[in-house]
């Protein structure tokens, strides 16, 4: 027998490792048929210690038979065991068809494994190439999914969906133009998240920021005022992109999720975009810093909005990781209480002294509180003013205990940095349950 040699996958598992720590596991597997389609190993990633699988689509098509699952359920297996990140690189044009059940029942037990690490260690999907049937669905498992533009990746096929199309539909976290750049964004998500759900995130030296934040700044442009000097990682970036941005980053040198809206009423899609980062960040105790600016949600949508803004509503109140919430600019009726509502969210609410909170949009507070001073002739825009600068203003937010603090958009990197400096010790016990229905 010999060793699986200058393969395709094994090219691109040595470009993901640090020079000269990649070692293969069961380098001498074979199938029935003759070589494993698949190459895998361990080593350390930008120092981090990692596992690794690559198709290789060079061997049989990559087709996916019983020891090319084998192989990789061992990578899960260890991985499990030793609490490292996983990550899988997929190329391959689908199942090896002669081998039947026998090959189904294990791509199976490669769903449960996966499923199993899922929240425990970290994993990232690099899809290079063909990702196809079962194997999309194991990629869509992992924390992260990053992809070459020029990839396949659907469940059906034949499928025209492009990786493009994944990415503008929110399944494509990071999109790549080629191999090369999908590893350096890979190199980048695995230095920022802990190596489990118990260990801590890591740790960087940092730059102060070139910017600092001001009043009606664009949401990325707020998170880049706040983060360390680029440091932010940019998840999901195709998908709701008007409404909600999210991201990892660092502030101090220590590992935060952003969630930050651009003023605009809740959507669907964004509420899904918030909720996932939020899933990920609770899921390896990253604190998450939602900056909120949501002018209530969207009314045409009724069931779709009331799915998704319960599964975000759900994500923040029974996320346990240090949870702060700035509001920049409007937080309207829902999207107070979920984005930064003190019950249900946040364990500290900081707001600009311009920003709006308020339980209705301004103009229908307006006429249902002022409606008889309407009545009576008074200007409407005089009174939207006065409601603004009175009963909806983060002053009286802040009276109420509804608001912790209030600042000047300037200071808000400063009020964050002492904030998760207080909440670095948070300790929340739940109720014991399997988990939340919805």
């Amino acid at each position: 027998m010999s060793e699986l040699k200058n393969s395709k996958a094994l090219a691109r598992l040595e470009a993901l490792f640090d020079d000269g720590s990649f070692t293969q596991i069961d380098a001498y597997a074979k199938s029935e048929q003759g070589d494993v389609e698949v190459a895998a190993g361990f080593g350390t990633v930008n120092d981090c210690a990692v596992y690794a699988f690559s198709q290789d689509v060079t061997v049989d098509g990559g087709a996916v038979s019983v020891a090319h699952c084998a192989k990789i359920k061992k990578i899960y297996d260890l991985a499990a065991k030793t609490g490292c990140p996983v990550v899988s690189i997929f190329d391959s044009n689908g199942v090896k068809l002669t081998e039947g059940f026998e090959v189904l029942n294990a791509y199976g037990e490669l769903v449960k494994a996966s499923t199993s690490l899922s929240g425990v260690c970290p994993q990232i999907a690099v899809i290079a190439g063909a990702c196809l049937g079962t194997s999309a669905l194991i990629a869509n498992m992992a924390d992260v999914v990053v992809a070459v533009k020029d990839a396949d990746f659907y469940v059906s096929a034949p499928s025209d969906v492009t990786a493009e199309d994944s990415y503008k539909e929110g399944t494509v976290d990071v999109l790549c133009d080629d191999f090369n750049s999908a590893v350096e964004a890979v190199k980048d998500i695995i230095s920022v998240l802990p190596s489990n759900n118990l260990s801590p995130a890591p740790i960087f030296d940092f730059s102060a920021p070139q910017t600092v934040a001001s009043a009606g700044a664009d949401a990325l442009s707020i998170i880049a005022s706040i983060a360390d000097d680029a440091s932010v990682i940019e998840l999901k970036g195709g998908y709701a992109k008007a409404n909600c941005k999210t991201a990892l980053a660092t502030v101090m040198g220590s590992t935060v999720g952003f969630v930050a809206f651009e003023g605009n009423a809740l959507c669907p899609a964004c509420s899904y975009k918030a909720e996932a980062m939020v899933k990920l960040c609770d899921a390896y105790s990253i604190p998450v810093i939602t900056l909120v600016n949501a002018d209530g949600v969207i009314t045409d949508k009724e069931n779709p909005m009331l799915t998704a803004l319960t599964k975000l509503t759900s994500a923040y109140a029974t996320a346990t990781c240090p949870k702060i919430s700035v509001i920049t600019g409007k937080a309207i009726g829902c999207a107070y209480i979920t984005l930064a509502g003190k019950g249900a969210n946040s364990d500290l609410t900081i707001a600009w002294g311009s920003a709006v909170a308020s339980p209705l949009d301004t103009d229908s507070a307006v006429a249902f509180l002022f409606n008889k001073r309407l009545a009576d002739g008074e200007d409407r825009e005089a009174l939207k003013a006065e409601y603004v600068d009175t009963i909806a203003s983060p002053f009286t937010a802040a009276a109420c205990g509804a608001v912790d603090d209030i600042c000047a958009p300037a200071d808000t990197r400063a009020r964050v940095i002492s904030a998760l400096d207080m909440l670095a010790g948070k300790r929340e016990n739940t109720l014991p349950r399997k988990h939340s229905v919805k």
